[in-house]
């Protein structure tokens, strides 16, 4: 039987913006996946949890964000679970409980150069394809040389997305919403909203 593909978007989400959105929709028509899971992270390791909003509010989010796109989904399998949440374990439960699924594993540069230092790497990249894009200062040369170096060391499977470099953060976005200033144009419309209307990151 043919295995169903599925991308995932992890991150904490806080909040999802359009350069989230676009890499998913990459994802989803490159490599022909079925549906890309967008999977809010509970407690990041990597992460300080003192700016982050509560799971629901980030979740709500999401959902707001996506819900015009049916091969978009909202998964809230990680903040369903208990402690930090790594990857490794994700994909270990994930491949477990949907034995008919393979799994898209959809990163953005920073993450891919720093990936073989998270935890049990080996596991991520066999139980998962690995789709990078470029972001930062980060060229496709420095890229395909790391690419490569993953491929030698833990027998990865990682290709290149072929997405727009959008710089846009999440960081940059609650900024300017505790500064009082406009975020539309780096969220959707319905999410600026929602932004505006409860007061986040104020």
């Amino acid at each position: 039987m043919k295995k169903k593909k599925i991308g995932i978007m992890g991150g904490t989400f806080n909040p999802i913006h359009i350069g989230h959105l676009i890499l998913g929709q990459t994802a989803l028509e490159q490599f022909q996946l079925d549906k890309v899971l967008f999977m809010p992270t509970k407690n990041p390791p990597h992460k300080s949890c003192d700016h982050i909003l509560d799971d629901a509010v980030r979740a709500e989010m999401v959902g707001i964000a996506i819900k015009d796109n049916p091969n978009f989904e909202l998964s809230t399998f990680e903040m369903d679970r208990v402690g930090i949440t790594y990857t490794a374990d994700t994909l270990f439960q994930l491949t477990k409980q949907n034995p008919d699924e393979e799994y898209y594993f959809i990163v953005g540069a920073d993450s891919l150069f720093y990936i073989d230092r998270w935890k049990d790497p080996a596991t991520i990249f066999k139980l998962s394809k690995l789709l990078a894009a470029v972001r930062g200062q980060k060229s496709n040369k420095e890229m395909l040389q790391k690419i490569a170096e993953l491929n030698e060391t833990f027998h990865a499977s990682v290709e290149l997305l072929d997405s727009p470099n959008i710089e846009i953060s999440s960081t940059e976005i609650r900024e300017r919403a505790r500064k009082g200033m406009d975020v539309q144009y780096y969220v959707t419309p319905n999410v600026a909203k929602y932004i505006k209307k409860n007061n986040l990151y104020r």
